[in-house]
């Protein structure tokens, strides 16, 4: 066992005032807005896989046959280079967002690290706010 010295130890008697109040819920809805945006992330990953699957796929398919080419929740026939033209702009499209998604990742991290400094700055190791 190791006895902490007098500055680590946890100031329980720092006061909360009402602006600390205020960071922390700003550092609570902004963690749980990141944990959003990277499960929202997660699926655009898969769906990008997907994609780039398929883009195999029709590397090597047979340019005479119709492709069925899924969107939305239906599947339609199409000639195999609207499909691949389709594909394009599925990629750029999804690209677009996963590129605006890790954006606002960044930008909730940047604000969540600013509140972070003055948070531990006046509660130290009374507050912890690590997952």
């Amino acid at each position: 066992m190791r006895m902490l010295a007098q500055e680590e130890e946890n100031n329980d008697n720092a006061e909360v005032t009402w602006e600390d109040q205020q960071r922390i819920n700003t550092f609570s809805k902004l963690n749980t807005r990141l944990r959003n945006i990277e499960e929202k992330m997660e699926g655009l990953k898969q769906e990008k896989e997907a994609l780039d699957d398929l883009s195999m796929e029709l590397e090597l398919a047979d340019e005479d046959q119709p492709i069925m080419y899924k969107i939305g929740e239906a599947f339609i026939h199409m000639p195999h280079g609207r499909a691949i033209k389709r594909l394009e702009r599925d990629q750029d499209v999804l690209n677009q967002g996963l590129s605006r998604l890790k954006e606002r990742a960044e930008e909730c991290e940047k604000s969540m690290k600013q509140l972070k400094v003055v948070l531990y700055a006046k509660f130290g190791r009374a507050i912890n706010l690590d997952e």
